[in-house]
């Protein structure tokens, strides 16, 4: 194959360990592959054994560089640094997405003049922490072109007079739901609500959980399940416990994918109530609910976040403040009397974000 030029993409997370920016650069590093580019993602390992993550490299079309797990951090990104300037000559472009790949390739510009391009999702942009706030606003001056994933990670650094930024939104991967096991799972709940994501404030799960005692007048069988990586379980589930609502909840912690989409296949509404901690940590554009609206689950989201994005109002789904209970009662009410639409919209809206649309966008800007 001959290829157009050489992408390094510089990332925070990779698969197969969760999240959202890994899951955004391993689609964009695919996208890129089959559209001729020679493309290497430079990643830190997650897991100790980094064991893994070689298995899960060896199928790529596309080469991964790991930074070994180090027991002190500043070793990592040392090493990244490191292992930046070495490489760095033999690509064309650079693209760094996640806080410290935002610092690092930004530093790295001051000695190569490459084409290097920023892509932006939200927290990393938000940060309540001066110095951190700083770093990032300086480094962002240091791209010719920021991608930002949401009209409101846009305005997040809209303060920066910054005329070179393009909203491109996240994309939807067309093959997560192909040839996976659909064996029904029966549950009693009416209606189902799920959250997939990290348990998390951010995520919106204890927002979501403060609501229900409201919400359980209308729905007493209501269940919420929450799928995702335990991180603040045990402090969720007292919650709920406080406000004698636990036995409406299920923790599944991480699941498969097969798992993940039978646990959507039972469910009714995606819900991400999401908001912004004490930290600056907010969600920039919310992809698990165009994940469920593939499937034809209509979503329930929150204002003031980059989830706007993510959901066509009174279409894929409804917007509504993460501590209204009256709000998410409607909401509820509206989609299930009008659930068929809701459901078709859902899956036209999704079919709008799959990335072999979403990438186009991102040629454009390569350009």
């Amino acid at each position: 194959m001959k290829f157009h030029k050489k992408i390094l993409l510089v990332s925070s997370e990779f698969p197969p360990q969760p999240g959202g920016i890994g899951d955004h650069t391993f689609n964009l590093a695919n996208q890129f592959s089959l559209n001729s580019f020679e493309v290497t993602v430079l990643v830190d390992c997650r897991s100790e054994s980094g064991i893994e993550e070689k298995v899960f490299d060896k199928k790529l079309p596309f080469l991964v560089e790991r930074i070994l797990v180090k027991k002190q951090r500043w070793k990592m990104y040392v090493k990244r640094i490191s292992m930046l300037f070495s490489i760095i000559k033999k690509y064309d472009i650079i693209i760094a997405s996640g806080k410290f790949s935002l610092w690092a390739v930004a530093f790295v510009s001051l000695f190569y003049k490459k084409k290097h391009i920023a892509i932006i999702h939200g927290s990393e942009v938000n940060f309540t922490s001066f110095l951190n706030r700083t770093l990032i606003n300086n480094s962002l001056k240091r791209f010719q072109k920021i991608i930002a994933v949401s009209n409101y990670t846009k305005s997040l650094i809209a303060h920066l007079k910054i005329n070179s930024i393009v909203v491109i939104p996240n994309g939807y991967n067309l093959e997560k739901w192909e040839d996976k096991n659909e064996e029904k799972i029966i549950v009693k709940g009416n209606p189902n609500l799920i959250t997939v994501g990290n348990v998390t404030q951010r995520k919106g799960q204890l927002n979501v959980i403060k609501l229900l005692p409201e919400i359980i007048k209308k729905y007493p069988n209501l269940q919420y399940h929450c799928v995702g990586i335990p991180t603040e379980k045990e402090y969720f589930l007292s919650e709920a416990k406080r406000l004698e609502v636990d036995k409406h909840i299920i923790f599944y912690g991480r699941v498969s994918v097969e798992k993940l989409q039978q646990l959507l296949m039972i469910s009714d509404i995606c819900v991400m109530l999401s908001g912004e901690t004490k930290t600056g940590d907010v969600e920039g554009f919310g992809i698990a609910i165009l994940e469920a609206n593939a499937l034809g689950i209509p979503a329930i989201g929150s204002k003031n976040c980059g989830i706007e994005d993510a959901i066509s109002e009174n279409n894929s789904g409804i917007l509504i403040s993460n501590t209204s209970s009256e709000e998410f009662i409607n909401a509820i009410d509206k989609i299930s009397s009008n659930y068929a639409h809701f459901s078709l919209e859902s899956k036209k809206w999704a079919a709008q974000h799959t990335w072999d649309i979403i990438i186009k966008k991102y040629l454009k800007v390569l350009d």
